[in-house]
């Protein structure tokens, strides 16, 4: 069966955000009331598993050695049936 594993990966509180400040920074000089902006990545991934647990544990394991760097981001992982 086919799944989505949609993968949010942002940083942890903390933790540097260079990207995010410069847009906070530009976006304030744009003239927008803005306080913080935070940078992040989305990876969505189509892959085969039997179940969605099994299609989460992929996911899981995929973040742990590449996607996400545990010292310093967070992930979220939603799995969805593709149709």
């Amino acid at each position: 069966m086919k799944y989505r594993a949609k993968i949010e990966v942002s940083l942890k509180p903390g933790h540097s955000d260079p990207e995010g400040e410069t847009t906070a920074r530009l976006l304030k000089e744009l003239g927008y009331a803005v306080s913080a902006v935070n940078v992040g990545k989305v990876y969505t991934v189509i892959l085969e598993a039997q179940t969605q647990k099994e299609a989460a544990a992929k996911a899981e394991e995929m973040c742990r050695k590449l996607l996400a760097n545990p010292t310093k981001d967070n992930y979220t992982i939603i799995i969805e049936e593709q149709k």
